[in-house]
C-alpha cells in the first residue's frame, strides 16, 4: 500500500512519535489532520512540515470523549474523508499499585482505551461506508508485557490489543484493515508526562527511555508497517522484543526477570 494521496488522521500529533511521524507523512505527498490538545505545538508541528498548506489543525481532547461526532464530521469536511487514522495519543504511568489513587487509573483508562475506542467508533461509520479504511494504533511492548509501575497504564495497552484484534475480525471483509504498532522505549517526553500515584507528572526521563530509540527512525519504521497492512509489529530494542517471545514460550523465566526489575 502506498500513503501517497491518502487523508491520514493523526492524534498526538504535536509532540514524541507523533510529531515525527506527521513530517515523516507530509513528505510522502498525504493530506494530514493532526490532533492533540496543545494547538500552538500542533502549529509549530505544521510549520516544519514539507507541504503545511495540506496540513489542518482540529484540536482534540481524548478525555472529552463525547464530543467525537462532531470532531469526526470537522475532520471528513477538511479534505471530504479520511483514509486513515493514527490513534497515537495516550499517556503513561509511573507508580506501584498500591500507591496509585484510583482517579489516576481512571484518568489513564479514559484516555488511552476510552478516549481511542471512542474516536475509533466515531469514523467506523465513515470507514464502513466507503468500504475502506485502516486503523493504526500505538499501544506499547507494554500492551503483551506488564511490568512494574505500569500496571494501569499496562491494562490500558493491553485492553486496545482486545478491541482492535476483535474489530479487525469484524472488519474484515469491508476492507478495514487494523495495525498495532508496538513501541519500546522511545526517546520521548513519555516519562516525563508520566502520570505518578496521585496524577501529577513525573517531570524525569527514565534512563531507559533516554537510551531508547528515535523517534524520527522510530516513525520510518512505524510508516513502513502501515504500508505493508501490518496487523501488529514490535519496534523496540532487543530485550523488549525477546520479553514478548518470552511471555509466549517461557511466562514462568519471564516472570522471574520482570520481579527483578527496580520498583523505586
Amino acid at each position: 500500500m502506498t500513503v501517497e494521496n491518502k487523508i491520514i488522521w493523526l492524534t498526538g500529533a504535536s509532540s514524541g512519535i507523533g510529531k515525527s511521524l506527521a513530517i515523516l507523512l507530509s513528505s510522502q505527498n498525504t493530506k494530514l489532520i493532526l490532533s492533540s490538545r496543545n494547538e500552538s505545538a500542533l502549529n509549530e508541528v505544521k510549520n516544519l512540515c514539507a507541504f503545511p498548506e495540506n496540513i489542518k489543525i482540529l484540536p482534540l481532547d481524548l478525555e472529552d470523549y463525547e464530543c467525537f461526532s462532531e470532531k469526526v464530521d470537522k475532520a471528513i469536511a477538511f479534505f471530504g474523508g479520511v483514509d486513515i487514522l493514527v490513534n497515537n495519543g495516550g499517556i503513561s504511568q509511573r507508580s506501584l499499585a498500591k500507591d496509585t489513587n484510583i482517579s489516576v487509573d481512571k484518568r489513564l483508562m479514559n484516555i488511552n482505551y476510552l478516549g481511542t475506542v471512542a474516536l475509533t467508533k466515531a469514523i467506523l461509520p465513515h470507514f464502513l461506508n466507503k468500504n475502506s479504511g485502516h486503523f493504526v494504533v500505538t499501544t506499547s511492548i507494554v500492551g503483551k508485557i506488564g511490568t512494574p509501575l505500569r500496571s494501569t497504564y499496562a491494562a490500558t495497552k493491553h485492553a486496545l490489543h482486545g478491541f482492535f484484534d476483535s474489530l479487525r475480525a469484524e472488519v474484515f471483509n469491508d476492507n478495514i484493515k487494523v495495525t498495532l504498532v508496538c513501541p519500546g522505549f522511545v526517546t520521548t517526553n513519555v516519562s516525563k508526562n508520566a502520570l505518578t500515584g496521585d496524577g501529577s507528572p513525573q517531570e524525569i526521563m527514565d534512563k531507559a527511555t533516554a537510551n531508547g530509540i528515535d523517534p524520527d527512525r522510530f516513525a520510518k519504521l512505524m510508516l513502513k508497517a502501515i504500508k505493508a497492512e501490518k496487523e501488529e509489529v514490535y519496534i523496540a530494542g532487543f530485550k523488549e522484543k525477546s520479553g514478548v517471545y518470552a511471555k509466549r514460550f517461557f511466562p514462568k523465566l519471564l516472570s522471574k526477570m520482570i520481579r527483578k526489575l527496580s520498583v523505586t
